[in-house]
């Protein structure tokens, strides 16, 4: 990703996927404005835009919805206060934009969003404690350049979940980098391997299969 490019306007922009492409923020803002791009995910870092398809394929679905519910379940038997969206867009205006499949907010932070918010203005709020992407067509970009992303924000944690290779991949972030995790700082006592195991369940189990699993490693 060329950060030096020349940001280009709509006029020279087409929609590009899957590319980090060099806009201007108000460009940014027409383009994800239009209803016609409604379906489209949008990222902004260091006056660079990347689009992505609204994913479809099961594979993917299937991952996306275990990891909401395992979060729910931990969350739920350890009493811990949890706020979760699912593509929400957060933005840092005329700076910064992401827009995860997952993103938590935990603890003392689970009610500083309050109903009715479109955006998250992060020039407003505090960001997430936790974000996760699902990967099967970006992972390089979702842990390198995303990754970047969500340490300058701040973001406490950060979960990759590789749907090809059935693996979850989590860091802890900081400003001056980001360290790989065996177990969860934000979801207190979360064993990450006992995810990982249900990901491979879920290859050859139904979801409430791997649900009653979950509750009974998270109960113990």
């Amino acid at each position: 990703m060329d950060f030096t490019a020349k940001p280009m306007t709509t006029t020279q922009t087409k929609i590009v996927l899957d590319k980090w492409i060099p806009i201007t923020w108000e460009d940014f803002l027409q383009i994800t404005d239009d209803p016609a791009n409604e379906q489209l995910k949008a990222y902004y870092y260091h006056h660079h835009m990347r689009l992505e398809m609204l994913p479809v394929g099961f594979d993917h679905s299937l991952d996306h919805s275990l990891i909401i519910v395992a979060i729910n379940l931990f969350c739920i038997l350890k009493n811990i206060p949890l706020q979760l969206a699912d593509n929400c867009s957060f933005r840092k205006t005329n700076l910064k934009e992401f827009q995860p499949d997952i993103a938590c907010y935990v603890g003392e932070n689970a009610k500083i969003i309050p109903q009715g918010t479109n955006i998250v203005n992060l020039n407003q709020y505090s960001p997430p404690d936790l974000v996760v992407e699902i990967s099967q067509t970006s992972f390089l970009d979702d842990i390198g350049i995303k990754r970047s992303l969500y340490e300058s924000f701040g973001i406490k944690e950060y979960w990759v979940i590789n749907v090809e290779n059935c693996q979850i991949i989590a860091y802890t972030l900081e400003v001056e980098g980001s360290y790989r995790l065996q177990f969860s700082q934000v979801f207190s006592g979360l064993n990450l391997a006992i995810l990982q195991e249900a990901l491979s369940k879920s290859r050859q189990e139904d979801h409430s299969e791997v649900g009653q699993w979950l509750m009974t490693q998270f109960q113990q």
